[in-house]
């Protein structure tokens, strides 16, 4: 991982907890646990302990980067991180990574309401995913103007952060509408590069025109996005995860053809405030649920794909 020095040790030790420690390590629901743990461990000389972690990582794995005086400092978890650092990490866009990284530090920030069905999802990868294969994951509400193409662009940044460079999202809705002005606005915030690509696709009201956009989250990491429905040719068909992220799709699509794993996992709709003084937060916000929970999901997966040996993705 890298990451300039002035995040402070603090934030190095949780990521080092989530990509060397027990599997509780990764699991947002442990994740005050974790803090309070490393709290501790950083108080007096900001350096750790194996007795200080009390179980959390193996004594094989501590000793690995631990030096003669059997503590971790702030250089060698640096080091560390380096070592298990992604090379899809390296290729998101840089104003991303941070944002992501920022992110990483807030999983106990995520809706108890969303854990069942994010262990759900980190179990189906670890299930199907493989290094020479690609796994599919469908976000679908109803408009697929806002939190369908949030959580897709989001889930695309996730992945990627966590070597899953092989994990494509896209987005769907049942009643399509335009690629909202807003969400774009709130991703281009964080680095991603979204732009026109001049064509059209199907209008679903004459009124209003459904351009096609680019969407760039890195070095060869791109898509093309616009409102559609979850069933159009352009997303997965079969063997997918599908995730209804509005309640009017999950209440419409109680079963998505071709999806090997159904989600609803529901976020409120960021529309509510248009045009209001709060808009820009609100969309602000809604982006960071979302990407916090797919960001704990796929570092749950990664986290439990260490477990087989060879299979978890790692820096070549």
């Amino acid at each position: 991982m890298q990451v300039s020095d002035d995040v402070g040790i603090f934030p190095k030790a949780l990521w080092f907890l989530h990509e060397y420690g027990n599997s509780n390590c990764s699991s947002a629901s442990k994740d005050l646990h974790l803090k309070s743990v490393l709290a501790k461990s950083l108080a007096n000389d900001r350096e750790m302990t194996i007795e200080e972690l009390d179980g959390l990582v193996g004594a094989d794995v501590f000793a690995k980067f631990a030096g003669d005086d059997h503590r971790l400092s702030e250089a060698e978890i640096s080091i560390a991180l380096e070592t298990a650092n992604p090379s899809s990490r390296l290729r998101l866009a840089p104003e991303l990574r941070r944002h992501a990284e920022f992110l990483s530090t807030s999983f106990d920030m995520i809706e108890s309401s969303h854990l069942d069905e994010m262990d759900q999802l980190s179990n189906w990868i670890v299930e199907n995913w493989r290094h020479d294969g690609t796994l599919q994951v469908l976000t679908t509400c109803t408009g697929n103007s806002r939190r369908s193409i949030l959580s897709a662009a989001m889930g695309n940044m996730a992945a990627a952060y966590y070597g899953f460079d092989n994990i494509r999202f896209h987005s769907g809705g049942t009643i399509p509408s335009a690629f909202n002005k807003r969400t774009i606005a709130t991703l281009q915030e964080i680095g991603f590069q979204i732009n026109p690509t001049g064509e059209e696709a199907l209008r679903w009201d004459s009124k209003t025109s459904n351009p096609i956009y680019s969407v760039v989250w890195g070095k060869d990491l791109e898509a093309t996005e616009f409102s559609k429905t979850y069933k159009d040719k352009s997303n997965p068909k079969s063997g997918f995860a599908a995730i209804l992220v509005c309640n009017e799709a999950d209440a419409e699509c109680p079963i998505v053809p071709g999806a090997s794993l159904r989600l609803s996992m529901t976020f409120v709709d960021p529309k509510l405030y248009d045009d209001g003084v709060f808009e820009k937060r609100k969309y602000a916000e809604r982006r960071d649920d979302i990407g916090r929970t797919f960001l704990a999901a796929m570092a749950h997966a990664r986290r439990k794909l260490h477990g087989r040996e060879g299979e978890a993705p790692a820096k070549p």
